[in-house]
């Protein structure tokens, strides 16, 4: 197959391009520009996608012998990721760029000039792993519970799935990746992984989204909407936040309290109890499979909310508006604007944005 390898500068796409190249695929690395920002350089783990990286890609190219190139995504970026980003959380809601990234930029945008350039299949560092069946491709998770990063990888379509290759989803451990770049001489075998938002490379989201849509004034009130506090911009609250919250007025019980909701239309925050933080029930309108969707409408499946969450066994509907998942366990400070990935076993059934969620501790209690 003709190959396209995704490059980002890491050890895992490295590695990854490096087993395209031995697997006999005709490969060609490509580095994605994502930020026009000429100077940004990486500061230890944080971030990614920067000049340093560009380089270390190159580098890794250079020593596998293949075709390297770097493309100009950012003005894509920008929209589909950066300015969703901020619409998200404007909109009080808390948005994951990874899924956005994976879903508009290596994904789509990415596969799609893969494809029409006569490529098969985009080559990414991802741990997951295609299982083919006779409808079609699966996505599955790992083999390596820790690295598993099927849920990000929860948007894609069984049409993006038969034109994606994962060499590392069968490997037992990052360490044993790092190991073989190692022997292959690639200099970023012990590469520290990136972590956070990748272009808010310090971790201060709070800060950034100020700079970004500025700040207003506006009331904490409690889930009786007696006022208890102040804030600067509903904005750069989370549900399940409990620290920076700006309370004057102490609760009853002398208990923490954590946000519960973001109104954005009023700039309110609800805080309350940690109780209240537990979901019975999730739904939402943007749903998509992961290859072949279910046959019945009503299905089991275990639910997971996070990256690295525990997935949770639940009932799901689909239903004319959207899905709606129930869990058998209330799941604890869900958001809307955060993906539920459906899993069956370990393959990802797919994904749905949540848009709406039902407190398993009504008001008052």
């Amino acid at each position: 197959m003709r190959i396209l390898a995704a490059m980002s500068g890491g050890v895992d796409s490295a590695v990854a391009a490096a087993r395209a190249v031995d697997a006999g695929h005709e490969v060609v690395g490509v580095h994605l520009a994502l930020s026009r920002a000429g100077g940004t350089l990486r500061t230890g783990s944080r971030g990614c996608c920067t000049i340093e990286d560009a380089l270390d890609a190159r580098r890794a190219a250079d020593l596998l012998g293949i075709p390297f190139y770097v493309w100009d995504f950012s003005e894509r970026f920008r929209d589909d990721v950066i300015d969703d980003f901020i619409a998200e959380y404007q909109a009080g809601r808390t948005p994951n760029p990874c899924m956005r990234c994976n879903e508009k930029i290596k994904f789509a945008a990415l596969l799609e000039r893969a494809l029409e350039l006569g490529f098969d299949a985009v080559c990414t560092g991802h741990y997951a792993n295609l299982v083919p069946t006779d409808s079609g491709l699966e996505l599955h998770r790992a083999a390596d519970d820790a690295k598993d990063q099927s849920y990000v990888l929860g948007v894609l379509t069984a049409e993006q799935l038969a034109h994606t290759y994962f060499p590392l989803g069968e490997t037992p451990s990052k360490a044993l990746v790092r190991a073989e770049a190692e022997e292959r001489g690639l200099s970023v075998a012990q590469k520290p992984d990136s972590h956070d938002i990748c272009f808010i490379p310090d971790g201060d989201t709070r800060g950034w989204l100020a700079e970004k849509v500025g700040t207003a004034t506006g009331d904490i009130v409690d889930r009786a909407g007696a006022v208890v506090g102040s804030h600067e911009g509903a904005h750069a609250y989370t549900v399940g936040q409990r620290r920076g919250l700006k309370l004057g007025v102490p609760a009853a019980d002398g208990k923490p309290r954590f946000v519960l909701e973001v109104r954005p239309v009023s700039n309110t925050v609800v805080v309350g109890p940690k109780e209240a933080l537990a979901t019975a029930e999730i739904s939402g309108r943007r749903f998509s499979w992961a290859g072949a969707g279910p046959d019945e409408r009503s299905f089991a499946c275990e639910v997971q909310i996070r990256a690295h969450a525990e997935p949770v066994p639940a009932q799901a509907f689909v239903e004319p508006d959207g899905l709606r998942v129930v869990p058998e366990v209330p799941l604890d400070g869900v958001a809307p604007g955060q993906t539920a990935v459906l899993y069956v076993g370990t393959r990802v059934l797919g994904q749905f944005t949540i848009d709406r969620t039902v407190s398993a501790v009504p008001a008052g209690v």
